[in-house]
């Protein structure tokens, strides 16, 4: 038998539906499913995670630039940069991505869709806790098709 303190802990799953149509003004206030302690946790995990790789990647930047010049290691070294580069950019928008979802956790829309305040699934969330969007908006979003 679980302790009281044990069952305190899990999420409450509450059914928004029900909950928006009897105070419409609340939906914003209402975190989705997941529990925000859980959440809080994937989104610290995924900036150690972001930070990490782009102190990495400068690491590896400021190594680079102690190598002699070798002209037949141009087209490698610029190839390596151009990924590096590219890399980068990913990663500074997944932090600024982290960010926003952070300050949506702050807020209480956390777990909610952005772009129409539908609940995101768990498991979208457990796997992109960024996530600002269901998987089939984020598709529509991606293509060009919102």
């Amino acid at each position: 038998m679980p302790a009281l303190a044990d069952l305190a802990r899990r999420p409450v799953r509450l059914e928004l539906r029900a909950i928006a149509e009897a105070r419409p003004s609340s939906r914003t206030l209402i975190m989705a499913a997941m529990d925000a302690d859980r959440a809080r946790e994937l989104l610290a995990r995924e900036r150690a995670r972001i930070e990490s790789a782009l102190a990495e990647l400068a690491r590896g930047e400021a190594a680079n630039e102690d190598d002699p010049f070798d002209t037949a290691d141009v087209a490698t070294d610029t190839f390596e940069a151009e990924l590096e580069e590219g890399l980068s950019d990913r990663l500074r928008d997944e932090l600024e991505a982290v960010e926003r979802a952070e300050r949506r956790l702050d807020a209480g829309t956390y777990g909610l869709s952005v772009e129409t305040g539908e609940p995101i699934p768990d498991a979208r969330l457990q796997a992109v806790p960024w996530a600002e969007r269901t998987a089939d908006e984020q598709a529509r979003y991606e293509t060009g098709d919102a």
